[in-house]
């Protein structure tokens, strides 16, 4: 059997923790950042879990990750 590939978008998109969660960033963190708070700002900083409903789709893009 061939290698599977991995999908490059998505290998640069998520990161897997020690415990094997996913991780994602937040969108609406770019550009237009004069009208949103600064606690809004913070908070989009941050990175977040990948819900389990998308976690599935996730794991199958990144078999080696």
């Amino acid at each position: 059997m061939p290698k599977m590939k991995t999908h490059r978008g998505a290998a640069k998109r998520f990161k897997k923790t020690a415990t094997g969660k996913l991780t994602r960033g937040h969108a609406f963190h770019s550009h237009i950042l004069t009208k949103k708070s600064p606690g809004r700002k913070a908070s989009l900083a941050g990175e977040a879990v990948v819900s389990p409903s998308n976690a599935k789709t996730v794991r199958r893009m990144l078999p080696y990750k």
